[in-house]
């Protein structure tokens, strides 16, 4: 390095100088050495990959972790083809130029929330051919800067709305090869205008569910490659059916009220009715229920042998006293 140069010639003896001084000399300038190599950056690259002009080649490493050591200066960084399962929390912390990190055909079933934590400046991330299911909502909160990202060829069942809310600089999104089978409206209302977004081969399930998804299609048309791809899997009539082919038309029915006209005339004439009804059962029953207390009260009443004629006279005396 040009630092250790100035270092050397700095304590290199003068021609003349005594052995022992320059024994001196050379020792303070191993020890000058020690102490300044912690304040320069890490450059070196990991024994199984390979590092040149700023890429990181770890392809194909059978790699179960994303490597410790990987350089601070790196802009790109290549991981594909290897077996990692899991993105850890502050995985790429010193990672700030990074600019290109690919994870392709990996095994990743779960990325931490602060998984990408560092990357600010990243641009283009590949996460396809993983096993991917969800993604946690703040998942790209620490990239801003996205433009391509690649989610294809995963398993995911849902994207949370909020989760692209992060990425206003997206231009290209890829999601074909999922199990999506709808994507609501809000999904779309943070979603950032996009040059190219892949949908196709996802089980699209053609119910009112789909309409935010055929909506967007029909006013992105151009943004879509090969939108006729994009197909519906059920209901069974509309198996492979373009969803930009299904129509305005076919939603009509999911905007109907719930209660028809004729659904407010039967609850108005059977509803008093029923009303009216159940008071008399309930006075009916009432009704039956004082008539049998009656009953049992006047079978267990007391008779006594009838009274002579003399005690009902003092009875009656002393009534009406």
């Amino acid at each position: 390095m040009a630092w250790c140069g100035r270092y050397q010639t700095f304590l290199l003896p003068d021609k003349g100088s005594g052995i022992t001084n320059y024994g001196k000399l050379q020792t303070g300038y191993i020890i000058s050495v020690v102490l300044l190599l912690p304040l320069y950056p890490s450059s070196g690259c990991p024994s199984v990959c390979s590092c040149s002009s700023g890429e990181v080649n770890c392809m194909d490493r059978e790699l179960r972790l994303v490597p410790d050591n990987l350089p601070a200066n790196a802009t790109t960084i290549l991981l594909d083809y290897n077996s990692i399962a899991v993105l850890q929390n502050r995985t790429f912390l010193a990672q700030h130029v990074l600019q290109r990190l690919s994870l392709h055909s990996n095994l990743i079933v779960s990325v931490h929330r602060q998984a990408l934590v560092g990357l600010g400046e990243l641009q283009e991330l590949d996460l396809s051919g993983n096993s991917l299911s969800n993604l946690p909502p703040e998942a790209f909160l620490p990239v801003p800067r996205l433009t391509v990202l690649n989610l294809g060829n995963n398993k995911l069942l849902s994207l949370d709305p909020e989760l692209l809310g992060a990425l206003p600089h997206l231009q290209t999104l890829s999601l074909h090869s999922n199990a999506l089978t709808s994507l609501s409206s809000a999904f779309f209302e943070n979603l950032p205008p996009l040059h190219s977004f892949k949908l196709d081969n996802n089980p699209w399930v053609c119910t009112c569910d789909i309409q935010p998804l055929f909506q967007w299609l029909t006013d992105n048309v151009d943004t879509v490659p090969e939108v006729k791809s994009v197909r519906c899997r059920l209901p069974a009539p509309l198996a492979q059916y373009p969803i930009i082919d299904i129509g305005n038309e076919s939603f009509a029915p999911c905007h109907e009220p719930w209660l028809l006209p004729q659904d407010y005339a039967f609850f108005l004439l059977i509803g008093p009715s029923t009303f009216l009804t159940s008071i008399c059962m309930c006075l009916l029953v009432g009704f039956l229920a004082v008539a049998c207390v009656k009953m049992l009260t006047g079978s267990y009443t007391y008779h006594g042998p009838p009274a002579t004629r003399a005690e009902r006279q003092r009875v009656h005396q002393y009534v009406h006293k």
